[in-house]
């Protein structure tokens, strides 16, 4: 058996290696270079923690977060590796005792704030320590934060060439779920990785359902989402987050959801730090906690079991959704990602971006980003499938998407979009869609007799339509790039020279209509190893009685559950009932620490529950 290999069984309690994980550590254990994109939950911390153990010296790793660090830490703790955290959560005292482990060569990984690492007192240490015990490498976590093209840029990552300047030597492995090829290059040139050997996994999450819907009265929306209805299951009781574009947007959504119900805290970065700290904590301890969130909430959750990602407003990239949406069903179990957008949502974004503050070539980069974020919403194919072009991958149709599921109907749109496209012409493109609307409807409101705008030739020729279709209509032109909403002008829309030839009835145009048809959720299931099985009631019993003996546990030390050990051990062990400690040591996720540790505690809980006897 490999050194790899032995130190996944024994020491992780799993039987074989996921996808290119095992070239990746033969790769760093060699002492290359690395850059590795593997999808959340895909495993990347192995990647890096086995090298970690076998080569000699420190294993030091790169992590923007304090929350990851903890939760890291924490589960290394539970299998026996010595690893420790050095970031602003600790006091003096403790941080001056990690940092004493460390140089005397009592920590096999040693997690690190960039900012901390790179004070010259740290970096002396670390010169030290490669003297007296060695450095096995270095692990560059979530490093597409060196990306200043990217929503998660952190300053501080752009020194961490550093590490190569000052030890070139030591083997280098930076790791993302989210880059596109923008942002792989960026990566490379700035971490100083131009020779470190590419290592690219698929992005699929096969288990998490996209769903897009149109705005309209997206609480509403988002409570239906929750409850379900009729053969939808729903998502009360269950852990998710729900991402908001603003704080104030957060804290009402939050108070609102307390009203129906519902376990919702908010989090956002004009909260106090132990605010924030409090929040994350329950989130990772309780079991059905609803977060609402902007952005600064997410990036390095290590929460296997959340069910849900939802969000109320439009993410300014395919990279920030996808990577938001992956922290959803970490754990392999069916999830969902449900998004509601509306055109004011494309106007707000374009806003942001033409009054940044930022150089043109950014700007036009993340004008860039938005419009396949827009191509993604208005598709009328597979989601996944557009999601993974986005990142260069391509795969048939999914079957587990909306798109999918209730493929929309096409119309032919082309009269459609010559009657809006002749309302915003004859109203000087100074207009945004509510007001087209109401022109072409034949809505005689008191701004559109005002303005005389009732005596349009253009007014009431849309009639036929209601609004929910013309505004469908007006954001799948936006899409298109056949009209621009101006940021500057509150939203005006404006033709561009790609309507021209509609507009002239020189070419035609296929727009989808809204689909109407509800769609249900996959049955849950229990997994024993790659094969799902169907859940039977003993083995469902006894599953919960597991749960709620590691919830015990988890008390006892702490920790989050999932850090004692994750719901797909404990469906495993309900399935195959271990009787004996050997027994336990077939079951993935439980290695030798964890059967030694909690063994007694699980084997009598198997032996005690009536409907687990046979």
């Amino acid at each position: 058996m490999s050194a790899p290999l032995e130190i996944l069984r024994e020491v992780f309690g799993y039987d074989n290696f996921r996808g290119a994980q095992a070239d990746i550590i033969a790769h760093v254990l060699g002492g290359g270079d690395a850059l590795v994109l593997m999808p959340t939950g895909g495993g990347k911390s192995l990647c890096y923690q086995i090298p970690a153990i076998l080569r000699p010296g420190l294993g030091v790793v790169v992590s923007p977060l304090i929350a990851l660090m903890q939760d890291q830490v924490d589960a290394l703790l539970q299998v026996g590796v010595r690893a420790a955290f050095l970031n602003s959560s600790l006091d003096a005292g403790s941080a001056a005792q990690v940092r004493r482990r460390a140089r005397c060569g009592e920590l096999d990984l040693l997690y690190v704030a960039p900012e901390r690492l790179l004070t010259e007192s740290f970096l002396g240490d670390l010169v030290r320590i490669r003297s007296e015990h060695g450095l096995a490498l270095f692990a560059i976590d979530e490093a597409h934060c060196v990306s200043q093209w990217g929503h998660d840029f952190r300053p501080e990552y752009i020194q961490l060439s550093v590490l190569h300047e000052r030890f070139p030597g030591v083997p280098r492995i930076a790791l993302t779920a989210t880059a596109d090829a923008i942002t792989r290059s960026e990566i490379r040139t700035r971490l100083a990785l131009g020779k470190a050997r590419e290592f690219v996994s698929s992005f699929d999450r096969p288990n998490i359902r996209y769903r897009v819907e149109e705005k309209d009265q997206p609480r509403d929306q988002l409570l239906a989402f929750l409850k379900g209805s009729g053969q939808e299951e729903g998502h009360l009781g269950e852990a998710g987050i729900v991402y908001c574009v603003s704080r104030k947007k957060v804290e009402e959504t939050a108070a609102w959801l307390e009203t129906k119900g519902i376990i919702a805290l908010p989090y956002h970065a004009g909260m106090d730090a132990q605010s924030r700290r409090d929040t994350q904590r329950r989130f990772q301890l309780e079991d059905a906690v609803v977060i609402v969130a902007t952005i600064a909430f997410g990036m390095g959750i290590d929460k296997p079991d959340v069910r849900f990602v939802a969000h109320l407003d439009l993410p300014k990239s395919l990279e920030a959704y996808y990577q938001e949406t992956g922290r959803a069903g970490r754990d392999g179990e069916p999830a969902e990602a449900w998004m509601a957008y509306g055109l004011a949502d494309v106007v707000l974004q374009k806003t942001w971006i033409e009054e940044s503050q930022a150089p043109a070539e950014q700007k036009r980069i993340e004008q860039i980003k938005l419009d396949a974020m827009l191509g993604y919403c208005e598709a009328a194919r597979c989601r996944r499938a557009v999601l993974l072009d986005y990142f260069g991958e391509t795969i048939a149709p999914c079957g587990n998407c909306d798109v999918c599921l209730c493929p929309p109907q096409t119309w032919d749109a082309t009269v459609a979009a010559q009657k809006l496209f002749s309302a915003i012409l004859r109203t000087g493109q100074r207009f945004g869609a509510g007001h087209l609307i109401d022109i072409l409807r034949g809505k005689s409101t008191p701004r559109v007799v005002d303005l005389g705008h009732d005596r349009l030739k253009t007014f009431g020729v849309g009639a036929d339509l209601d609004d929910r279709a013309w505004r469908g209509v007006a954001r799948q032109l936006v899409a298109l790039g056949l009209l621009h909403a101006d940021p500057r002008a509150y939203g005006a829309l404006r033709l561009t020279a790609e309507a021209a030839p509609v507009l002239k009835g020189e070419k035609g145009l296929e727009l989808r209509r809204p689909s109407q048809q509800r769609i249900g959720r996959p049955a849950r299931k229990l997994r024993l190893g790659a094969m799902a099985v169907s859940a039977d009631p003993a083995a469902e019993t006894l599953f919960h009685a597991l749960r709620a003996e590691r919830k015990r546990i988890a008390d006892e030390q702490g920790v989050p559950a999932f850090v004692v050990l994750h719901d797909a051990t404990l469906r495993e062990l309900a399935q195959l009932r271990p009787r004996d400690r050997q027994g336990l040591l077939q079951v993935s996720g439980i290695g030798a620490a964890k059967a030694e540790r909690y063994g007694d505690r699980l084997l009598t809980v198997i032996r005690n529950t009536p409907s687990a006897r046979t």
